[in-house]
């Protein structure tokens, strides 16, 4: 069984509309789907990335009255933006024209990268990759040949590698691939890989003991979700886990994927997550993420949904 990358990350802002502006304005991702949180429905769940919202490319956000987040360890603290190799000059001016914490350009274990925080402090960094497929967004303010193109990596912190590494590696068949020293002085970094490797597929734990427990909230990260090609996998992968006494929500319908949850030794909340569907199963690929879309279950509730929810645009 092969987890074949990241599928997505899926972070908290308190701040919808101003989250809707600097993700599709600033970044220039494309929002590929318009919904809300379907175990709280009075917070839109929002979805942005490439132009066909391809597995593997998006940022979501649950919205969320919330405070800001403590930073510490027991986290997910980093988030990986893939651009191409040429493209980091570029998003250095413009994220400085923005006003926004924008650091140097700098290697990070042994990519050129850029590190920078949107507006309510979401800790990301653009990290060159190697020319690929891409799928740019016809309508964003970017330029095709600078616009992001999908996530990876992505780092978190643990006070203790050895309990986390037994689930990477045992249970989700990752592989420790190489160290290097944390950009920040803070310890040391892990790198584990999926599939085939590369940015796209690499989770970086951060051994940071000195830390204290995070606590989540605006500008932090609510889960990481793992890459499956299809439905059947999750329940597989659901099998596979129970196997080893891990306890996990068991399958889970999205309905534009399906889904499996699970924490790993040190509190961080996985998902593993189906590349099918997709955005496209309920509206039309052209307008996608442009409305309010519900899945079957929840549609009934469509009016007193919509009447809870503030306008983005």
């Amino acid at each position: 069984m092969q987890l074949t990358g990241i599928h997505h990350l899926t972070a908290i802002t308190a701040d919808a509309p101003g989250n809707n502006r600097f993700y599709t304005e600033t970044l220039g991702m494309r929002r590929v789907k318009k919904t809300v949180n379907q175990d709280d429905t009075s917070a839109y769940h929002l979805f942005f990335a490439d132009g066909a919202g391809s597995p593997g490319t998006d940022i979501t956000f649950f919205d969320w009255p919330a405070a800001r987040e403590r930073r510490g360890t027991h986290a997910i603290s980093g988030t990986g933006l893939r651009v191409n190799e040429d493209s980091l000059d570029y998003w250095a001016a413009r994220l400085r024209a923005e006003n926004l914490t924008v650091g140097e350009i700098a290697a990070v274990d042994g990519r050129a990268s850029l590190a920078f925080e949107d507006p309510e402090g979401q800790r990301l960094r653009l990290v060159a990759d190697v020319p690929g497929t891409a799928h740019p967004w016809d309508r964003s303010p970017v330029p095709a040949g600078h616009q992001i193109r999908g996530l990876g990596p992505i780092t978190m912190s643990v006070p203790d590698l050895a309990p986390t590494e037994a689930v990477l590696t045992q249970v989700m068949n990752m592989r420790r691939v190489r160290d290097y020293a944390s950009p920040d002085g803070e310890g040391q970094v892990h790198v584990f890989e999926m599939s085939e490797g590369g940015p796209s597929a690499e989770l970086h734990v951060a051994v940071q003991p000195n830390l204290p427990a995070a606590r989540q909230g605006a500008g932090g990260v609510h889960h990481v979700a793992f890459r499956v090609p299809t439905t059947a996998d999750i329940g597989e992968w659901a099998r596979h886990v129970s196997g080893f006494r891990v306890p996990s929500s068991g399958e889970v319908e999205r309905y534009y994927f399906r889904s499996l949850y699970f924490r790993e030794p040190n509190g961080i909340l996985f998902e593993i997550a189906s590349d099918e569907p997709g955005f496209d199963v309920d509206e039309p690929f052209e307008t996608m993420g442009e409305t309010l879309s519900l899945p079957p279950f929840l549609e009934p509730q469509r009016a007193r949904i919509e009447a809870g929810l503030k306008p983005l645009d």
